[in-house]
């Protein structure tokens, strides 16, 4: 809970004051147009630039939107900008010899695999500095979504499949981005969990399922962070849009989490106007015509009653007068890029994840030559496509980190395929931010390797690299042929390169640079070592060198499950969900809308809490990664035996190996599961030690609190803790438990009561143990 001091409630009570004060001050218009943002300058459709006097859409080229200026009032425009992993802004402006651009920092998928909070902190500072000296004043970021299937076209922009694990790192990124004095929009508020269809689609799930999952990261980013916004969703969500339903943005984030920020729309997200200024959707991005007469129609026939617009406009004032641009902070457009990168590159390492290591096979020594084969060691990607995309100045191709950190490649090898990329490039049509949203462009075919250079290479190299690559992004979900699976030309590569390097007792490194899961299980016992990389920004070969040499030892762990087959997830069944084409109608952008539904009947299993508990195997479990050290894990020792409304549990971890490194410390719970269904268990805390080095010990503390194990009960409408033995395991996966201990709880506890709200319309046959 949040107090404030005397003081602080003083100099609230006068901001509220003025904010009233002004908002008094404006006509119907003025507020109006407040409520309707700007931006995206289309023709006929959008408000654009230079709509009413003093509108400043153009004062960061390349921003997604902007707030309507009053200055009569004193109020100036606002700007908002993309996104999760880092600032989207024009790199070039016409008549302006100036460069514009900004880092492109690690996906979240990469952070999230850092389980460092304090790092994350760190990025959301470097990341927000670029937003203030660009002169905008929120950024559209970050994404939390869950990553309830693998194919999620937007995966890369979201933390994890845990909503523990998605809440603080979000909590993370927004207190560092917001310590500039500048906003975030957290998104998708909510369950915008694919992309087919993301506009239409209805998202049918239990209310359980919603507030334990899909929910509850963004309860922890709103009680530990205090974003300044928040985004509605396209989707449905038990038969009203996000942005339309009163219960989810005003009932549940306003009343029961208690968010005094904004909420804005996606762009042209909802479909009613008024229905949205009466859920508490205060901003409606980026802007129609038909929107501003909507409203100020509804507000002259009765239909919406003007205090109800008057808080929407409130509420847009109350960040206004937070804002840089009403502080008229002289903005430099000249933020440290090369400080930047330095920390991009850190978290960029830092989130790796060492999958396979047979023999030690890695780290390498410097001296050993590299046959790099596959087109993204030459062209890797450094993020997804989309609004989560970045205008950065350079991407580090791999080859380029193993050149910086003095691994000597083989030259022709290397000239055939940065030829052959330069070329099949070359062919490729130019295409605008909306060319490429509607049809993006797939990345070139694998250049054919003959056996006849396979063995040149094998004879003349002393270790092969192979990279897989993978981008996707907004407006589409992945597929599993060709994607999720590897193409037919990868297995071949991965066979050939392997039987001949392993031939000459070579070693062979697959390097995966991806923005989610990809299948791995019935190719990695054909290589000795698997390196997932993520998509890891503009300072991505650096950073890949920097794990490869042992510069930097791997501590990043998974987030996200990698299942042996994709068919093994629980969520095949219903993903992207059924579609009614009968029922098709013009939508956003004059595109083909397509009304559908999906249904979660999976509940609240999803991810390691289906696989865990349902005893599906999976290729790599939630939480796995390796080090090139290891190390041991003390025995768990509790405060008390029995839980009396907090508990602390404490280990020892000891570096054990030979080289320093950090250990990611997990604390699952195990509950009673009586009354209700209950996870096999379930994330509660986690921690990343210090760098340890051989030998050195850290004493690592958890606080166990009633909230920790309460569950919640559709029935009750509450989140209780059941009496009964509470098992806590402590270990370096869900799988790879070291240590346990135990615990009674006498009696229920209800940590909290809530309202019935957003139950679905119809029943949903969740999965049961």
């Amino acid at each position: 809970m949040l107090l404030l001091s005397a003081a602080a409630v003083t100099a609230q009570s006068k901001s509220d004051s003025a904010v009233k004060a002004l908002v008094a001050k404006m006509t119907l218009e003025q507020k109006v147009n407040l409520v309707v943002g700007m931006g995206m300058n289309i023709p006929g459709v959008t408000q654009g630039s230079g709509t009413g006097v003093g509108q400043i859409m153009d004062k960061v080229p390349g921003a997604a939107g902007t707030t309507y200026a009053i200055p009569q009032l004193g109020l100036p425009g606002t700007v908002v900008a993309d996104g999760p992993a880092g600032l989207r802004i024009s790199p070039t402006r016409e008549g302006d010899k100036k460069t514009y651009y900004a880092t492109a920092w690690p996906v979240a998928t990469l952070l999230a695999s850092t389980w460092d909070t304090k790092l994350v902190e760190q990025v959301g500072k470097a990341m927000g500095n670029e937003v203030k000296e660009y002169g905008v004043d929120v950024l559209l970021g970050p994404g939390m979504n869950i990553h309830r299937n693998p194919l999620g076209g937007r995966n890369f922009e979201y933390y994890s499949e845990d909503p523990l694990v998605s809440g603080k790192m979000a909590a993370a990124m927004v207190n560092g981005i917001q310590s500039n004095g500048v906003g975030t929009s957290v998104k998708h508020f909510a369950a915008n969990n694919e992309e087919r269809n993301r506009n239409t689609v209805d998202v049918i799930m239990s209310e359980r399922a919603l507030r334990e999952i899909y929910l509850k990261g963004f309860q922890i980013v709103v009680k530990e962070a205090n974003p300044w916004t928040v985004m509605s969703s396209y989707n449905k969500l038990n038969g009203t849009y996000t942005s339309e339903e009163y219960d989810l943005l005003t009932t549940i984030l306003r009343k029961e989490w208690g968010f005094k920020g904004l909420v804005m729309t996606d762009w042209f997200g909802g479909r009613d106007a008024v229905a949205q200024m009466k859920a508490g959707n205060d901003l409606l991005m980026p802007g129609t015509p038909g929107q501003k007469k909507a409203i100020t129609d509804a507000v002259n026939n009765g239909a919406l009653n003007v205090k109800i617009l008057d808080e929407n406009a409130a509420r847009i004032v109350n960040y206004i007068l937070g804002s840089p641009a009403y502080k008229k902070y002289a903005f430099s457009n000249q933020p440290d890029l090369k400080a930047h990168a330095a920390i991009a590159r850190k978290a960029a390492a830092d989130g790796m994840v060492l999958l396979q290591n047979n023999d030690n096979a890695l780290p390498l020594a410097t001296t050993k030559k590299i046959a790099a084969f596959g087109n993204t060691s030459y062209d890797f990607v450094s993020g997804g496509t989309g609004s989560g995309d970045v205008n950065e100045e350079y991407t580090i191709s791999l080859v380029q980190g193993l050149s910086n950190a003095g691994f000597k490649l083989d030259e022709s090898l290397t000239k055939s395929y940065q030829d052959y990329v330069a070329a099949e490039k070359a062919k490729q049509p130019k295409k605008n931010f909306f060319e490429e949203f509607m049809n993006p462009t797939p990345r070139i075919t694998e250049m054919a390797a003959d056996n006849n250079l396979i063995n040149d290479q094998a004879a003349a190299a002393d270790v092969a690299l192979i990279t897989i690559g993978r981008n996707a992004g907004e407006g589409s979900d992945r597929k599993v042929e060709n994607d999720f699976n590897l193409k037919a030309a990868e297995v071949a590569l991965i066979e050939n390169v392997s039987n001949a390097f392993h031939a000459q007792h070579k070693k062979v490194i697959v390097i995966i640079n991806a923005g989610g899961v990809i299948e791995v299980a019935s190719w990695r016992d054909k290589v000795d070592a698997v390196l997932l990389t993520w998509q890891p920004g503009l300072e991505a070969g650096n950073a890949v060198a920097d794990i490869l040499s042992g510069k930097v030892n791997p501590s990043g762990r998974l987030a996200t499950t990698f299942p042996v087959k994709y068919e093994d997830d629980i969520t095949v069944k219903n993903f992207p969900g059924i579609e009614f084409p009968e029922k098709a109608e013009t939508g956003m952008l004059g595109m083909k809308a397509i009304p559908a539904e999906v249904t979660y009947e999976e509940g609240i299993y999803v991810g390691y809490r289906y696989y865990n508990t349902f005893g599906v195997k999976p290729a790599y479990d939630f939480g796995y990664g390796l080090s090139y050290t290891d190390f041991a894990f003390g025995a768990v020792k509790l405060s008390s035996a029995d839980f009396k409304g907090k508990l602390l549990a404490s280990l020892t971890v000891t570096n054990t190996g030979k080289v320093a490194g950090r250990q990611v410390v997990q604390l699952y719970i195990s509950a009673p599961a009586d009354k209700l269904q209950k996870p096999q268990e379930e994330l509660k805390g986690f921690y990343k030690t210090v760098n340890l080095r051989p030998g050195q010990k850290q004493v690592v503390t958890f606080e166990i609190t009633a909230a920790d194990l309460a569950s919640f009960d559709t029935n009750s409408t509450s989140w209780v803790a059941n009496a009964g033995k509470y098992e806590v395991k402590i270990g370096a996966s869900s799988t790879d438990i070291k240590q346990t201990a135990s615990f009674n709880l006498a009696s229920d506890i209800v940590t909290e009561k809530c309202n019935k709200v957003l139950s679905p319309k119809v029943q949903v046959n969740e999965l049961k143990k």
